[in-house]
């Protein structure tokens, strides 16, 4: 059976992009995997997540709407003047890829709540959208957080909005782990799954400059169990 991988953020800059890599490697132990960034933003000489994702995880991947400038979807696109996919067209679009593979692994824009279209949809709509055009599948969402202050608040505030809409969180996966952690660092290890998700992961600092087989080999290392 297929399964659906919703990737986010408590906030930008938590190691993202590295995780998905990470997800789709842990993932093609078993299966298919195809990696899916609906909106990038920020895309600067060709470089964008997805392209990232493929080069270290070495999976399939597709990227649909590019913006030119780092900013939220829907403002970015505004800015730019063209028009961007609705959230359900995002959702209508990924379901007719699911079924061809094991696993599909989504990467967001930003936070949870950013804007990915102009009628104010996010993605957990896409989250909720996905759930409902694809019944039977599971469709699971993973929370990459960052290591040091702050992100005990900004990880319960990201998991009580997806639990407000009736999502339980699969887990979370530390974006980037200090080579040498302080004092906050070690306690948030401890202290994360005192929200109640799993540490699914802790991917070390530097992780996203390895080059792709070194990637794929540690990787199976940075997941708990």
């Amino acid at each position: 059976m297929s399964r659906v991988v919703v990737v986010t953020g408590t906030s930008t800059g938590v190691g993202k992009t590295v995780a998905t890599a990470a997800l789709a490697v842990a993932a093609a132990r078993t299966g298919s995997v195809l990696v899916v960034k609906p909106v990038q933003t920020g895309s600067v000489d060709g470089d964008s997540d997805a392209r990232e994702v493929a080069r270290l995880a070495g999976c399939e991947v597709q990227e649909w709407t590019v913006l030119e400038e780092p900013l939220a979807p829907d403002t970015a696109a505004r800015r730019q003047g063209v028009a961007i996919p609705t959230v359900a067209e995002h959702a209508a679009r990924l379901a007719t890829l699911v079924p061809a593979y094991d696993t599909v692994v989504v990467e967001g824009a930003g936070g949870l709540l950013v804007r990915l279209d102009a009628g104010g949809g996010t993605l957990l709509d896409l989250t909720l959208a996905l759930r409902s055009a694809l019944p039977g599948v599971v469709v699971d969402v993973v929370v990459v957080v960052a290591a040091g202050l702050g992100t005990l608040n900004h990880t319960e505030l990201t998991v009580l909005a997806l639990r407000a809409r009736g999502v339980e969180p699969a887990g979370l996966v530390i974006g980037s782990w200090p080579a040498e952690p302080g004092l906050a660092e070690r306690c948030n290890l401890e202290d994360l799954p005192r929200i109640g998700t799993p540490l699914l992961a802790t991917v070390p600092e530097g992780a996203g400059a390895m080059e792709g087989d070194e990637f794929r080999t540690a990787a199976a290392g940075w997941f708990a169990g």
